[in-house]
């Protein structure tokens, strides 16, 4: 299953007025669409295999089959295929109709050039959306490889994908860095999984959800009696992490006695478990993870150096989601179909108000705060809680916001398009490089994490 963009979706128009059907393809078409114009239903359904339209725009009224009996045909054979009906005036009873039986829309006759492109652009992007999901859906059935798990089309996300690849495979070790929320721990999952280690465990621990006097003993292990309470021995996750991945979650937390430890065993590969002069030979992948800046606390004394940079082979920042709000349609989508599983409930619409809502909405949870919202859409609970309590509070955009906002939007999906290269993102906004630069370093716009090595 290839990946569909929007330029890719061509819109049919069945219009049996051939001036009505020549003025919506030049409109179209004027704003960048692929069209192909038929006259009839009969015509429509013999081109629908071979174009394999995005959207549909349809007259009802027309000679032989009228254009609710191909809304009904579209719907028994793709029900998320947008089809939009052309109504003449004093047609309410059958807009009510249309709406009732699936219409994405409906425009009534006469209308001007530019309702019919807003409303057809609009199908375009919600087909597009959906075409990505259905195609994610494959990839998890197919294996879940990285593009079905680290979900977006973000450049951000897509050099995040491109990195985890390329390290994936090696023994170094590996510091995420990221916000509460961002992922941390799926990317090390990411990387165990598209590892030779696979087959071996996967070890998480949370430095910060242990206590102190406990902590040596989850990591290290101990022998019966080496303190009080010690009854039998016990294996540490370092050592059953052995032939696999072990991740440290919130490892500057970790206390200096357990850091200079850990140190040890990254640098001779051995361990003894508490109560024990023996060593036991280890072999497993460090992979950390922090929620501020570990460089900046090892040189400021709060975090050993020399373990910092044993930590940071390779280092990964993970992006916030209110940096990535290009992001936030397809992240939803997935994660209410994923609930509407879970919960044997219908995966709510993704309409514009909707959408306009999560996009302005700040995300201070990251992506699991989104998540929880899809869930909570799913169960018909949202209202009342972020993003949706603030949405009546949040004032419209001036226009100067508004240009920006779309002005972002576009640089973004044109890197997304490019694979995040400035020169053919330049060249496809027909831009100067040095202004596209300077637009993006204004707007904020990140071109994505980057591995660095130390």
């Amino acid at each position: 299953m290839t990946k569909a963009t929007v330029e890719d979706l061509r819109v049919l128009i069945v219009e049996d007025d051939p001036d009505v059907l020549l003025g919506c393809e030049q409109a179209l078409q004027l704003d960048g669409m692929q069209t192909i114009g038929v006259s009839s239903v009969e015509e429509a359904l013999r081109r629908i295999a071979e174009a394999r339209p995005g959207v549909i725009v349809s007259d009802v009224r027309l000679p032989g089959r009228d254009g609710l009996s191909l809304l009904g045909e579209m719907q028994a054979a793709d029900v998320d295929l947008p089809v939009i009906l052309i109504t003449g005036h004093g047609d309410v009873s059958l807009a009510v109709q249309a709406m009732r039986s699936g219409a994405y829309d409906f425009i009534e006759k006469p209308f001007p050039p530019e309702h019919l492109v807003e409303v057809v652009r609009r199908a375009r992007e919600k087909r597009a959306l959906t075409l990505e999901v259905r195609r994610l859906r494959h990839k998890l059935s197919d294996g879940g490889r990285l593009e079905g798990r680290i979900i977006g089309r973000s450049p951000a996300m897509v050099k995040l994908r491109r990195v985890i690849a390329d390290i994936a495979g090696t023994n170094a070790s590996v510091l995420i860095s990221g916000d509460t929320g961002t992922g941390k721990e799926l990317v090390a999952r990411c990387l165990h999984d598209e590892s030779p280690r696979r087959k071996s465990h996967f070890v998480a621990i949370n430095c910060g959800g242990l206590p102190e006097h406990l902590v040596e003993s989850e990591l290290f292990g101990h022998e019966a009696g080496a303190f009080t309470g010690a009854t039998k021995r016990r294996i540490g996750k370092i050592e059953h992490a052995s032939g696999g991945t072990l991740f440290l979650d919130e490892v500057e937390t970790m206390p200096v006695s357990v850091q200079i430890k850990l140190l040890r065993v990254l640098q001779e590969r051995t361990l003894e478990r508490l109560g024990s002069n023996t060593s036991v030979a280890v072999d497993c992948r460090i992979v950390a993870a922090v929620k501020g800046d570990l460089g900046k606390m090892a040189a400021e004394g709060g975090f050993r150096s020399d373990l910092y940079y044993r930590l940071a082979v390779a280092s990964l920042a993970l992006p916030a989601l209110r940096d990535r709000r290009e992001d936030i349609p397809l992240l939803f989508a997935h994660f209410a179909e994923q609930a509407s599983v879970v919960h044997g409930r219908p995966e709510p619409a993704l309409d514009d108000a909707r959408l306009r809502t999560l996009m302005a909405y700040d995300w201070p949870g990251n992506v699991r705060e989104l998540r929880n919202v899809a869930d909570r859409c799913v169960l018909g609970i949202e209202t009342g809680f972020p993003p949706f309590a603030e949405a009546a509070a949040v004032e419209p955009l001036s226009l100067t916001e508004a240009v920006a906002a779309f002005e972002r939007a576009m640089i973004v999906d044109a890197l997304g398009r490019s694979g995040g290269s400035l020169g053919r993102t330049a060249q496809a906004l027909r831009i100067p490089k040095s202004t596209l630069h300077d637009r993006m370093k204004r707007l904020g716009i990140a071109t994505g994490p980057e591995p660095q090595t130390g």
